[in-house]
């Protein structure tokens, strides 16, 4: 279709179908005109604007019922040469916005026209294209004081059409439109900027409708969170845009005390509201009710989005109606610290940049600064944040933690002015010792205990730093919700960063003293402050922080770490009965605290002299030391390489617990060994161990002196020997001998930790010094079967073993019998010195010299005779480990016929008696020795 250009040709074009359209208004006139004017150039139609307007303008005024197919096409057809044209007489403007607001108004009630929501929409999109529509300044001369009952009359339209409607797109339209009336539109040209003249008219003028405005837009805002985002996005944005205008203390400095008199009518003057000091009052009151309402809604909608424009709210109101909005000062603060630990990036860094803003601009609410009020809010939540953890719900306390970190996070190191106030510190210490409070009813941590090796050997990548977390969850007496915690770890973090270490320090370690019941959250707060000091984790708003030296920091480490190692904090008990099966006795100068949550019992030596310790006590001792291993792990973190220093203090306790036999424990210590190898730069556990060795094995030298007071020493040599190499034997000879030595001493108190020891001895060995001889495959089998119980391994020996096989062990067994008892026929010596070459002369020159046996050799010789007087042992435990150890120095022996076929013969009476006369595992484990050997 050709486009016409000149207004003659249009009019020639048009004229035929406006006259009809004025005849007979019909939907298919209407349909006939909007396809004309769509052949008329933009430029051709300005010219007859008016006169297009006349037919559809007549349409709707025309009195009478029409069907509302009519109305939607002459609304839509208006609507077309409105984006056409411009609108540049202040007359058509008002008569056309008038016109178009009937036609959603019904006169036998106040609300909207129950017409269908295609016209609803119609009409929506023709007021806001009207709008766009008027030219230059005719849209200020659209907002004079006699426009105030058509312009009030279609914002309540608008308004009850976004709150009542049930249509998301309905909804959506009314809130942009309601944008376009209150001068609010997102669009660069519209309108343009006012001046102060201007910006005081419009403000006086949309006082009037502040109310109303402000009221149906918090019902929406607080509406079903299922209406959808958008719709609430919008309503905060008109919301916060008008209450910023009208209540801007710009404006409101400039208004005089006398009203001025406009000239309108009565009951127009009426509808005018003078902004002078008590209505600003009055207001600013009225609307901290709807902002506060607002903001506790908003801050916890589950839309990101939504949470964003709160905090432009937020940041308009504050920078613009600080003087005026003084009661809503804490609730919009309030809101903002909330979400500056959002979950969403985007809230969080908007969130950063208007508080950076705020401390450049140096915002006064009323005539205080920001930072009052913010350190008075800290006071305020301080104060009642021990009752708020005990009241609150998961949510509850999540949102409280979210804004204590806030506080935090603002205030940087004025957080101090807080902390030395002793009743805020008390108030703050008791709320997260409180929160903190683990539930320690769980079975399982007591009953799981370590049996194989495996259990210690832990990959020293850099994904396994840090995460012995994920080895047990901890559990809560008050929360549920893993944020809570990790929002309780932040703020932790943030008081050791900004707030005086020393002070905190002091006062967490007077409450870890002060009761078994604080304890454990005590310490978990100590690590977190001590983390947060070294501000490893921790994001600061305040450059001109200064952190804490790292000598500071390493003395306050150094006290903790003597704390927690101390033998009333480090020996704990764990477990009801010993390693031997006896009864618990703890040693003179060791308390054994196994309080459960209300009481502190203490264990007598030799029997107990009060009643025993219950689950729920060990469970709690079984965590005190986890998240005491678990600090030196952090503290090793927060210092790095400077942790070296304090090497000789924290690495043999740890390797102690990496040996003890529940579970959880010896878990927790070698992740905790993890830590400090990527703290202190070492590549591995072993290069750890083999770094440090000659202290660790001068420790285990002299407490093996004391076993009575060090009874966990034998545990060190067993974790060291299952984390390093055989770069490690020439340094722990000497040990061995003392621990071999000591069992000798102790076999009737403590054989079976020895016992643990010497199977990680000869595990060991047997792993260095592997056999290159027809033995290795026995040797391979008997590796990948050690720690393992004999009812594991006992199908697989059957199946492999045939009749031929065993026939063939017994006579060979008779014939070595025979040979070791002396009784040898004389053919039998003639065949021996038929089939062996002929040695005289060498055997004659050297008749009583043998070459000296390797260090391995002779371990694995002295372990296996200590294995000889063990085996008759009356606990079946023992029996079982000795039997593995046994095994291990068979393989080990292998290539040394001459020391094991003697020590086979004395050892055999005991293996008989466990074949013939002990319990099933037993004889299964002791049939699987005398096959090695």
């Amino acid at each position: 279709m050709a486009v016409v250009d000149t207004p003659e040709e249009a009019f020639g074009v048009l004229r035929p179908v406006c006259v009809q359209l004025t005849k007979t208004q019909t939907v298919e006139n209407v349909e006939h005109l909007q396809t004309q004017l769509q052949a008329v150039s933009d430029s051709a139609l300005q010219e007859l604007q008016q006169y297009v307007l006349f037919p559809l303008r007549f349409t709707l005024k025309t009195p009478g019922p029409k069907r509302e197919s009519l109305i939607q096409s002459v609304v839509e057809c208006l609507t077309f040469v409105l984006s056409s044209t411009c609108v540049k007489e202040q007359e058509l403007l008002q008569e056309l916005f008038s016109e178009l607001s009937a036609c959603l108004y019904s006169p036998n009630s106040q609300k909207p026209a129950a017409v269908s929501e295609e016209l609803k929409l119609a009409v929506i999109q023709g007021l806001s294209t009207l709008m766009h529509s008027a030219y230059g300044d005719i849209i200020l001369t659209f907002y004079e004081p006699s426009i105030l009952p058509r312009l009030g009359f279609a914002v309540s339209l608008l308004l009850g059409l976004a709150e009542q409607e049930k249509s998301k797109q309905i909804k959506i339209a009314s809130l942009k439109c309601l944008q376009v009336l209150l001068l609010q539109c997102d669009c660069q040209d519209h309108p343009r900027s006012l001046d102060e003249t201007e910006q005081q008219q419009l403000g006086d003028l949309f006082a009037s409708f502040l109310p109303g405005i402000s009221t149906a837009l918090t019902r929406v805002i607080t509406g079903d969170f299922k209406q959808g985002h958008s719709i609430v996005v919008s309503s905060l944005k008109i919301f916060y845009k008008t209450v910023g205008f009208v209540m801007a203390d710009e404006q409101l400095r400039r208004i005089s005390k006398i009203p001025a008199k406009p000239a309108v009518g009565h009951r127009v003057a009426e509808l005018m509201v003078h902004r002078e000091a008590d209505w600003v009052k009055n207001t600013g009151d009225k609307l901290a009710i709807l902002i506060k309402k607002i903001t506790e809604y908003v801050s916890v909608h589950p839309h990101w989005k939504v949470r964003l424009e709160l905090v432009e709210l937020v940041e308009v109101l504050l920078l613009k109606c600080s003087q005026s909005l003084i009661e809503s000062a804490g609730p919009l603060l309030k809101a903002l610290v909330g979400l500056v630990n959002d979950e969403s990036p985007e809230v969080q860094s908007k969130c950063s940049k208007v508080l950076k803003h705020f401390a450049d601009q140096k915002v006064v609410v009323g005539n205080r600064a920001l930072a009052d009020i913010l350190s008075e809010s800290l006071h305020s939540l301080a104060t009642s944040l021990p009752r708020l953890m005990n009241s609150q719900d998961d949510q509850g306390k999540f949102s409280t933690l979210s804004l204590f970190l806030g506080y935090l996070k603002l205030l940087g190191p004025k957080v101090n002015f807080v902390l030395n106030s002793v009743a805020h510190l008390q108030r703050l210490a008791k709320a997260l010792i409180q929160v903190l409070e683990l539930d320690v009813a769980d079975i399982k941590i007591v009953e799981e205990r370590r049996w194989n090796a495996e259990d210690l050997n832990v990959s020293p990548n850099a994904s396994s730093v840090r995460l012995w977390n994920q080895v047990q969850r901890r559990y809560f007496r008050f929360f549920t919700d893993e944020r809570v915690f990790l929002l309780l770890r932040q703020v932790c973090q943030l008081l050791g960063y900004y707030g005086n270490l020393y002070l905190l320090v002091d006062h967490f370690m007077e409450l870890y003293h002060e009761s078994v019941v604080y304890r454990k959250q005590a310490a978990m707060i100590l690590n977190e402050l001590v983390t947060g000091a070294a501000g490893l984790e921790v994001e600061d708003l305040h450059e001109k922080h200064t952190e804490m030296s790292p000598e500071e920091l390493r003395g306050i480490v150094t006290s903790i770490l003597e704390e927690y190692t101390s033998q009333e904090n480090w020996y704990l008990v764990t477990c009801i009965e010993t390693e031997e099966g006896e009864e618990l006795i703890k040693q003179p100068g060791l308390q054994a605290i196994t309080s459960n949550v209300h009481t502190h019992q203490v264990l007598s030596s030799p029997a107990f002299s009060k009643p025993g310790p219950t689950i729920c006590s060990l469970n709690s001792n079984i965590w005190q030391i986890c998240i005491q291993l678990e600090g030196i792990g952090q503290f090793a973190y927060a210092l790095g390489k400077d942790f070296r220093l304090l090497l000789m203090s924290a690495l043999y306790p740890v390797l102690e617990k990496a040996g003890d036999q529940t579970l959880l424990i010896s878990q927790v210590a070698t992740s905790t060994m993890v830590d400090i190898c990527h703290a202190c730069g070492y590549d591995s556990l072993q290069h750890l161990i083999n770094q440090n060795s000659d202290y660790l094995v001068n420790g285990i030298s002299l407490n093996l002196r004391h076993l009575a007071l060090h009874p966990h020493t034998p545990k060190v040599l067993e974790v060291m020997l299952r984390n390093s190499d055989a770069s490690l034997l020439p340094l722990v000879a000497d040990v061995v001998q003392d621990v071999l030595a000591t069992l000798d001493q102790f076999y009737d108190k403590r054989a079976a930790s020895f016992v643990s020891v010497l199977h990680a001895l000869l595990a060991a060995l047997a792993q260095w010094f592997p056999d290159t001889g027809d033995m290795g495959q026995l040797q391979e089998q008997s590796l990948e079967a050690e720690g393992s119980h004999s009812c594991q391994t006992a199908a697989p020996l059957e199946y492999s073993t045939t009749a031929e096989d065993i026939e063939q062990f017994v006579l060979n067994y008779l014939k070595e019998k025979d040979v070791a008892e002396g009784n040898v026929s004389a053919f039998d010596n003639e065949e021996e010195e038929l089939s062996d070459p002929p040695k005289m002369d060498e055997n004659d020159t050297l008749p009583d010299v043998e070459p000296p046996l390797p260090v391995h050799i002779q371990i694995a010789r002295d372990v296996m005779e200590r294995c000889i007087h063990l085996l008759s042992d009356k606990s079946l435990k023992i029996r079982l480990k000795v039997l593995d150890v046994l095994n291990l120095c068979v393989v080990v022996l292998q290539s040394q016929k001459n020391q094991l076929l003697p020590l086979a013969h004395r050892a055999w009476p005991s293996l008989v008696h466990r074949l013939t006369n002990d319990g099933p595992l037993a004889v299964l484990r002791a049939f699987k020795t005398l096959k090695k050997v």
